[in-house]
């Protein structure tokens, strides 16, 4: 009953100790005695996540989080910039993302950008190669979608509409990968990551073939 009766946790991550030493330094009426008892804090709480503390700006994160534990009571000099009251509930700016219809799915948005550069690119041999890869990359996002196969007719011809004409290929001259290497490779890669996903120490409730004896 008189858990229920506690004020709720501005930051539960922290936990109610941490909450109780943030209220005890907003009480302490010396200013230079607050502040050391504030940094005092500072490390207790990066200690209660040693793994970020390579993270950047996590110690300006701390500081912030210790601002809005003490819903802006606290008064010391901060080392940085902290939050302000008034920003803490506004919401972020919107992130500008293109609307545009994508033609085709399975391709995605990205590669129609590339093919949009491989159409400016000049006439030459590295164009050349960079049209080869985009075509082989289509090809592979096509047999993620069907597993059968795909004519390079088919490739060719995406690729032409998707550069609206600027991308007219010589099939005869350009080869891509065969059907059955990308599903191959596709199914190798797929084998080493459960492969490597997988836990292969020893089981230490097992016994050896050694203890067995």
């Amino acid at each position: 009953m008189e858990y229920s009766k506690r004020d709720d946790l501005v930051l539960p991550e922290y936990g109610r100790n941490i909450q109780q030493m943030v209220a005890h330094a907003c009480a302490i009426e010396d200013k230079e005695e607050r502040t050391r008892c504030a940094k005092t804090i500072i490390n207790i709480m990066g200690n209660l996540f040693p793994y970020l503390r390579d993270v950047n700006d996590f110690k300006h994160k701390l500081w912030d989080h210790l601002a809005v534990m003490s819903d802006f009571k606290l008064d010391i000099d901060y080392p940085y910039e902290v939050f302000k009251k008034e920003n803490l509930y506004t919401k972020p700016d919107r992130i500008p993302y293109k609307n545009s219809r994508i033609r085709y799915m399975h391709y995605g948005r990205t590669l129609e950008q590339m093919i949009d550069k491989a159409s400016s690119y000049p006439e030459g041999e590295e164009k050349d190669q960079l049209i080869l890869l985009i075509a082989n990359h289509m090809k592979k996002c096509f047999l993620t979608w069907n597993k059968e196969t795909v004519d390079d007719t088919k490739i060719f011809k995406d690729l032409n509409e998707l550069s609206k004409g600027k991308l007219n290929l010589n099939q005869d001259i350009m080869k891509l990968m065969e059907s059955r290497d990308i599903l191959n490779r596709n199914k190798k890669n797929n084998t080493n990551k459960k492969i490597g996903g997988k836990d292969n120490r020893p089981n230490p409730t097992q016994r050896t073939d050694r203890q067995q004896k």
